[in-house]
């Protein structure tokens, strides 16, 4: 490759000699070659270029008076570190060239007089490194600039998510908590039909939960146990009041298979539903025996699900207060006798064992809440348990903060019933 390819024509040469004849020499070799070339006759005329003009190569020769060039090349050194410094020499002083060389750092020292090719050679291997250095520094700084816009990008994007993620989870809270009350306000609805019901599914729902923490269940595990309580009675929606209102042990053989075909309705009632797919199952299967004795299916041991079980024990504890099981009403405590006589039989073992602690443990939940007279109650209170009227109708769902709006209607219907009305607050201290 020839000289003619090796230029590079962009770059600005500044000359610095006291002969006249030097600096016509250089400019006319270098212009040729498409360099822009720049002269001074002094050291100090250089300086005075350079403050005003950007300069990539400085040719400067080392005998001049007043400054010579390894004064001038290290001032250049000290001010503008990036132009890359050749030194011309007409004599051979070594410490003269050393002092060039240790004061201003210079590139090369090329010796009068020069051969025109080796001087382009220098000047274009000289220009080539000083732009592959100028490169790698851009494109480092680059690099910082892209890291650090990057870690601001990362830092806005965790911040964003977090904060949209704190809005699908209060997004996610308040769906289940409408989800819950819909489910609620339904199980009301069905119980509303017949008096045995009212408050059952509730009273079912509310055992099954603290069984269900009793034993350890994951929180869907216990919510879809929960769910199972409240929605316990759906398959029997179709069924007669004269029905409904038969004790089970009185019912002749028709009814009774009538009846038993419930559990069953339940599930084809709630399998659409995505969300309740346990549930629906836990329904269908709520009435089954650990014996093998139940139905529908006739399911034995451990086949019959533990939320099932649960249910199980729930529904006939509550049934057996109501009169739905037996020919009359027993106490509180019987019901707890006859239900955990049949562990082993009719119901699973372990959860007759988490259905005695929750019974153990009653008198110690009522810590959990206060009793609050309607006229007294708060904005920013949070009700303990759902709120039912006489009739059995869900009112106000339980863990609902109560707002002006509420409390409104709650003295109001407190009037029409007389004005006694309590409510059960939760006792966590949560007053907003």
């Amino acid at each position: 490759m020839d000289s003619e390819q090796q230029t590079v024509p962009s770059a600005r040469i500044l000359c610095v000699d006291d002969e006249p004849n030097i600096l016509s020499a250089l400019r006319r070799l270098f212009r040729a070659r498409g360099y822009q070339v720049l002269t001074a006759e002094s050291g100090q005329e250089g300086l005075k270029t350079l403050e005003t003009e950007p300069v990539d190569l400085i040719i400067s020769d080392m005998r001049m008076p007043h400054m010579d060039g390894a004064q001038f090349l290290e001032q250049v050194r000290a001010r503008w570190p990036d132009s890359v410094r050749i030194l011309l020499t007409g004599y051979s002083e070594v410490h003269s060239i050393v002092s060039a060389i240790n004061r201003g750092e210079i590139h090369r020292y090329i010796a009068k007089p020069w051969d025109e090719n080796d001087l382009l050679l220098i000047v274009r291997q000289a220009l080539e490194r000083k732009y592959l250095i100028d490169e790698k520094l851009r494109l480092e700084a680059l690099t910082l600039a892209q890291n650090d816009e990057l870690k601001n990008l990362n830092a806005s994007l965790e911040t964003k998510v977090l904060e949209r993620t704190a809005e699908l989870n209060t997004a996610n809270a308040k769906l289940k908590e409408n989800f819950l009350t819909s489910i609620k306000m339904f199980s009301a609805l069905i119980e509303s039909r017949a008096g045995k019901l009212c408050g059952h599914a509730r009273r079912v729902a509310d055992v099954a939960r603290r069984i269900a923490l009793v034993m350890n269940l994951s929180p869907v595990e216990v919510q879809d146990v929960f769910i199972g309580g409240l929605l316990v009675d759906i398959g029997k929606i179709g069924l007669s009041d004269e029905l409904l209102n038969t004790p089970l042990n009185k019912m002749t053989g028709d009814q009774l298979g009538q009846f038993q075909k419930h559990p069953i309705r339940a599930e084809q009632i709630l399998l659409p539903l995505i969300d309740l797919f346990a549930t629906a199952k836990y329904l269908r299967s709520h009435q089954e025996r650990i014996d093998g004795n139940g139905y529908p299916d006739r399911l034995f041991g451990d086949a019959v699900p533990l939320g099932a079980c649960i249910l199980a024990v729930a529904s006939d504890y509550d049934n057996l207060q109501t009169g739905s099981l037996l020919q009359r009403r027993v106490s509180e405590d019987e019901a707890f006798d006859i239900v955990s006589r049949s562990a082993g039989t009719r119901y699973h073992e372990r959860v007759i064992e988490a259905f005695k602690v929750v019974f153990d443990r009653k008198d110690n939940e009522q810590r959990d809440y206060y009793e609050v007279a309607i006229r007294n109650l708060l904005e920013g209170m949070f009700l303990y348990s759902d709120l039912i009227s006489r009739e059995g109708t869900l009112l106000v769902p339980a863990n609902c903060m109560l707002t002006q709006h509420i409390i409104e209607k709650l003295n109001y219907l407190n009037i029409s019933n007389g004005g006694k009305m309590m409510v059960r607050i939760r006792n966590d201290g949560r007053i907003l």
